[in-house]
C-alpha cells in the first residue's frame, strides 16, 4: 500500500530541499577532501534516508518500491558517493532478509536497518565473472565453513562490519552448491587490502579480500546450501538493477539542468547557446532519452512490486538507463564546451556516470540476461 499522498509529497519536498542544500555542500567537501566523512553517514541515517524502503516493523519507513524509486531519482542529483550510500543501504536489507531465520533477522537485518551494523555485498572476483562462475570455495568442518579465494572491488570494505559473501562448496559447479555467508571483518583468515581510488565516486573506498582458510560459523549462512545465488540475485541484484536505472535518470536530469543553465548564460558571437538550433536539438534528445528511461524503470519497478519479479525487466531498465546516462552526459559536456572539462559539478557527474555501466553487471551481462529470457519464451 502506498504511503499517504500528503505525507509522501511532504517527504519528497523535504528531500528535494536536502539535495539542493545540505547534500550539495557535503558533496563539495567530499570532492575537496577525497573522503566521505562519518558525518555524512550519520546525517543520512538520522534523517531516515537509509531505511526508506525497509518494513516499518524493522524500523523503516515502509515505502513501496515504486515510491522509493521516485525518491531515489531525486537523491541521484547528489554527489555520486552519497547516491551510492542511499542506493545500497536501501536495498541490501532485502538480500539479507530474504532467507534469514528469525534469529538472523534480529542479529543482522534489524540492526542493519537501524544503522547499528554495516553489511556490504561481496560477489565480484578478480579471476571470474559474476554469478555461476564464482571460484571462491568453502568446505564444511563441523560447525564452521573454511573459505579460500578472492573478492575485489567490494564497496565499503573499509567500514563494513560484515561481508555478505557468495561462494560455492568445494567440488560443485554452476548454481549448485552456492552459499551466502555473512563474514565478520575480523574473521580469522580474512585479509582486506584497500584498492586505489576510482575514477569517480570520490571518497567511496573499495577492497580486495583475500581468504585463506577463513573460518565462519555455519549459523552465519543465509538459506540452505545451493541457495546462495538466489539470495544474491532475487534478493538484491534484480531490484538493485532497477534502482540503478533510476539513479541514471536522476543523474541525467541534473546534467540536463546544468546544460540548460549553461546554454542560457553562455554567449558566443552575440547570442546565447540556447538560441542555436544544434543546442536545442541536443537538449530535446537528452530530455526524450531521460523520459524514456524513466518510464522503463518505473515499469520494471511495478513488475517487481507485483510479486512476479522479472530478471529481464530489471536488466532492461539497467541497460537502457546506463546507456542513456552516457549519451546524456556526453552531450552535456559538449554543450558546456571546454569549461565542462575542468573540475566542477558537470565534470564530476561525467566521471561518476561511468561507474553505473558496470555496477551490478556490465551492459553485456544485462543483454545476456535479456536474451535468455527471450529464448526461454519460444
Amino acid at each position: 500500500m502506498d504511503v499517504d499522498t500528503l505525507k509522501f509529497s511532504t517527504l519528497r519536498q523535504e528531500i528535494e530541499a536536502y539535495v539542493r542544500g545540505p547534500a550539495a555542500q557535503m558533496g563539495q567537501v567530499i570532492e575537496e577532501t577525497g573522503q566521505v566523512s562519518q558525518d555524512v553517514w550519520d546525517d543520512l541515517q538520522r534523517r531516515g534516508y537509509l531505511r526508506l524502503a525497509a518494513p516499518t516493523e524493522y524500523g523503516g519507513l515502509g515505502l513501496p518500491f515504486t515510491q522509493y524509486l521516485d525518491l531515489l531519482g531525486i537523491f541521484a542529483h547528489m554527489h555520486g558517493s552519497m547516491r551510492v550510500i542511499v542506493h545500497v543501504l536501501n536495498g541490501l536489507w532485502r538480500s539479507v532478509d530474504k532467507m534469514a531465520t528469525q534469529a538472523q533477522r534480529q542479529e543482522f537485518v534489524i540492526p542493519f536497518v537501524h544503522g547499528e551494523k554495516r553489511i556490504t555485498f561481496t560477489l565480484t572476483e578478480p579471476n571470474s565473472g559474476s554469478g555461476t562462475d564464482i571460484k571462491t570455495v568453502a568446505r564444511r568442518e563441523g560447525d564452521e565453513y573454511v573459505l579460500n579465494g578472492e573478492k575485489w572491488m567490494i564497496i565499503f570494505s573499509d567500514i563494513t562490519d560484515y561481508f555478505l559473501l557468495f561462494c560455492r562448496l568445494e567440488g560443485t559447479v554452476g548454481s549448485s552448491g552456492t552459499l551466502a555467508l555473512l563474514i565478520p571483518r575480523d574473521a580469522p583468515g580474512l585479509t582486506i587490502q584497500m584498492m586505489p581510488p576510482a575514477m569517480g565516486i570520490t571518497g567511496t573506498n573499495h577492497g580486495h579480500l583475500l581468504l585463506k582458510d577463513c573460518r565462519v560459523p555455519v549459523q552465519n549462512r543465509l538459506g540452505e546450501e545451493g541457495e546462495g545465488l538466489e539470495v544474491a540475485f532475487a534478493g538484491f541484484l534484480d531490484p538493485s538493477r532497477i534502482a540503478i536505472g533510476m539513479t541514471c535518470v536522476g543523474a541525467a536530469e541534473r546534467a540536463l539542468e546544468l546544460s540548460i543553465l549553461h546554454a542560457k548564460q553562455r554567449v558566443t558571437f552575440g547570442k546565447p547557446l540556447a538560441d542555436r538550433q544544434t543546442i536545442q536539438m541536443w537538449l530535446a534528445e537528452m530530455a526524450t532519452d531521460i523520459e524514456a528511461a524513466r518510464q522503463l524503470v518505473m515499469h520494471a519497478g511495478r513488475v517487481f512490486e507485483s510479486g512476479r519479479p522479472s530478471a529481464s525487466s530489471a536488466s532492461m531498465a539497467k541497460l537502457f538507463g546506463t546507456e542513456m546516462l552516457q549519451r546524456v552526459t556526453d552531450k552535456a559536456l559538449q554543450i558546456h564546451g571546454g569549461i565542462g572539462y575542468f573540475k566542477g559539478e558537470m565534470e564530476r557527474i561525467y566521471r561518476d556516470a561511468r561507474m553505473q555501466r558496470f555496477e551490478e553487471g556490465t551492459s553485456e551481462t544485462q543483454k545476456m540476461t535479456i536474451a535468455r529470457g527471450l529464448l526461454k519464451g519460444f
